[in-house]
């Protein structure tokens, strides 16, 4: 393993992946990635009107969000919270969850997990 180093990128120059009708996302720390370690971040996009059905998931490492730009609710085991941006976000591990756009906007937020990169974060979906 290449030791971590100072990285400085762009989110344009991420790759757009996502979930088709749900979320896309740019994961712009990732240690397959980017010459980092011990964090993997992202920026996610749910746009206004996109399916959450099938979105409820969970994982075993936290996670945190912080919305950027727009409106929605963030699904929490069950129980539902207004966002907007600014608002931040902990999601232990283990918990269901999903973030549902309900503005007029793309909903922006950016995601962080403490693991190295993005594919160890093991999705389940019930």
């Amino acid at each position: 393993m290449t030791p971590a180093a100072p990285y400085v990128g762009h989110e344009d120059d991420a790759e757009r992946e996502g979930w088709d009708g749900i979320v896309s996302w740019r994961t712009l720390l990732s240690a397959d990635r980017t010459p980092t370690a011990g964090m993997t971040v992202g920026v996610a996009e749910i746009a206004p009107g996109s399916s959450v059905d099938g979105a409820l998931h969970h994982h075993a490492p936290d996670e945190i969000y912080y919305v950027i730009e727009g409106t929605g609710f963030v699904h929490l085991d069950g129980q539902e919270h207004p966002v907007t941006g600014g608002s931040v976000v902990f999601v232990p591990g283990g918990t269901h969850h999903f973030v549902r756009n309900t503005g007029a906007t793309t909903l922006r937020l950016l995601y962080a997990f403490a693991v190295d990169r993005f594919s160890d974060v093991e999705y389940v979906f019930p």
